[in-house]
């Protein structure tokens, strides 16, 4: 059986968007039906700005109550004029909050990577989303979230697989 389905499920939390343009509002995914999400933000462009981001949890798919999830002690990233796969890891760490502020450098590609355990909600909570607030108007910062949600409680093909916001 192929990975996909077995070991994990991707959903997008925003497709390339310019986060200089103007804030983005991740998409939210229920972690019902998994063990934990590690997300993966993308950056790249010539804005002098800095990435900062902003993890929420929700008691709907939609609507319901959102509040900050502040439980990011420690994320990983890569961050370089050109991601081509010589960098290696850095692990930052910082007090549990929510949000992990200037995160890379300034014009510089950014591989970012956050886990949270679905035990980490408050209780009611069953929803993530990962924001990414206006990054302020020097260039532009083009930036993408993914979810790969992990440790599924049930294993199906790809193809059988029920949508990631149920």
């Amino acid at each position: 059986m192929e990975a996909l389905g077995r070991l994990f499920d991707v959903s997008v939390g925003c497709v390339p968007t310019d986060a200089v343009a103007g804030a983005i509002t991740g998409k939210r995914v229920s972690l019902a039906g998994a063990g934990g999400v590690t997300i993966v933000v993308v950056t790249t462009g010539t804005s002098t700005d800095i990435t900062d981001v902003d993890l929420q949890q929700h008691t709907a798919a939609s609507g319901g109550s959102p509040a900050d999830l502040d439980i990011i002690d420690h994320y990983y990233y890569k961050s370089a004029s050109a991601l081509d796969g010589t960098q290696t890891w850095m692990r930052a760490t910082q007090t549990a909050a929510s949000e992990i502020t200037d995160v890379g450098a300034a014009s510089q590609q950014l591989l970012l990577v956050i886990e949270v355990e679905a035990e980490q909600l408050s209780d009611g909570y069953s929803y993530v989303s990962l924001d990414i607030p206006d990054l302020g108007t020097n260039g532009t910062r083009h930036c993408s979230i993914l979810y790969f949600l992990r440790d599924l409680k049930v294993m199906r093909k790809a193809a059988n697989m029920p949508a990631p916001l149920r």
